[in-house]
């Protein structure tokens, strides 16, 4: 079969005239012929002599066709769909703990270092101190008046102190609300991140690790960009969070990788983000829940712009203390996609911290001020 339909003559002996024939072998099946032998095409050669190139086109319009309803339709969906509204009044409740300091008691026998307060106004919330031994059905009013909890550092017990009673109400009350739909995050710093593993698990999995007051920059996991916590980090950050000291570590007792992969409930809950090393031991540093908006940490990062103390190892550099702030955007972030209202009345029941005056501590204390209750 002859074709003709590109219309080269002898005096076209080029490169394009080359390209041309191929291109009609592409699409007709035909076969070439010297370029002196192409001739232009009657309208009636081309129905006749190539179907093919017009069956061809005629289906790509077709599928072009389907194409483009299937994506408005898609595009009308997509900017019809309702969004979740956010909430641009975030209230956060930090979870008061036992006063474990003897020398501290005399000031209250609960606290809240003011460095966790200070972090949250920092990124745009507001903040309630949550009381230990209230009732549960005080706890699930408070609940429903704010928008996220942050279960702070300290040293109490993870299974029978007030701390460990209000975390786990809080815990489930947060899980049953995600279910539903209504979104509450949780974060948890070094204390925190100690109790959600307690509360996650059912068992106390801790180790004892050499941790206590040394700063150590992250062993991030695979695909941590791909994270919640993570993804959206500036990779200068990114990259001085894994080269340079800037993560302050308080701690004791870790959740070593070993024992989180021998259990299945903290295994198939939640995603490792990073890792630290002791020198023995491997443990976990950083996770976020796959299912639900709850966060931990094991260091520190409200220290880097609020903790002073000359003896401890708190990196004071730039990148520390926007690793801090980074951290608490996000966090804050998180809380606005809550729909909890704190109304007049909840504010009357359950005041902002505000209300209450912090205490400097600086001189007899790990922390520069602190809030009793």
């Amino acid at each position: 079969m002859q074709c003709r339909i590109f219309g080269c003559d002898s005096g076209r002996r080029s490169r394009g005239c080359r390209r041309l024939v191929a291109g009609c072998q592409t699409v007709c099946g035909c076969l070439p012929l010297p370029c002196s032998q192409y001739r232009p095409l009657t309208r009636r050669d081309r129905l006749i002599r190539c179907p093919a190139a017009i069956m061809g086109t005629a289906a790509a319009l077709g599928l072009l066709t389907t194409l483009l309803l299937l994506t408005s339709t898609t595009w009308e969906f997509a900017l019809n769909r309702p969004r979740r509204p956010l909430n641009h009044r975030p209230v956060i409740g930090i979870l008061a703990q036992e006063t474990h300091f003897d020398n501290l008691l005399s000031l209250g026998h609960s606290y809240i270092a003011a460095s966790y307060i200070k972090t949250l106004e920092s990124a745009g919330a507001r903040v309630i101190p949550i009381m230990i031994n209230l009732t549960e059905e005080e706890y699930v009013k408070i609940f429903s008046a704010i928008n996220g909890l942050l279960l702070p550092g300290g040293g109490v017990d993870l299974r029978h102190s007030g701390y460990a009673r209000a975390s786990k109400i809080f815990y489930d009350l947060a899980l049953a609300a995600n279910d539903k739909g209504d979104y509450f995050p949780i974060w948890g710093t070094c204390l925190g991140f100690e109790q959600l593993t307690v509360l996650t698990s059912g068992e106390l999995l801790l180790t004892l690790t050499k941790t206590e007051d040394i700063s150590l920059p992250l062993n991030f996991t695979e695909n941590v960009l791909k994270s919640k916590l993570f993804q959206n980090i500036p990779r200068p950050l990114y990259k001085a969070l894994s080269s340079l000291p800037l993560t302050a570590n308080f701690h004791d007792w870790s959740l070593s990788m070993q024992n989180f992969t021998a259990n299945a409930k903290l295994r198939k809950f939640y995603n490792v983000l990073s890792t630290n090393f002791d020198g023995v031991l491997e443990f976990i540093s950083t996770f976020e829940a796959y299912d639900y908006p709850f966060y931990g940490v094991q260091w520190h990062p409200e220290k880097n712009p609020f903790e002073w103390k000359k003896t401890s190892d708190i990196s004071h550099i730039a990148e520390a203390v926007q690793v801090a702030f980074y951290m608490a955007d996000f966090f804050v972030n998180e809380a606005r996609k809550s729909q909890h209202q704190f109304s007049d009345e909840a504010q009357a029941q359950y005041p902002l911290i505000y209300n209450y005056c912090p205490v400097y501590t600086g001189n007899i204390s790990v922390f520069e001020q602190m809030y009793f209750f």
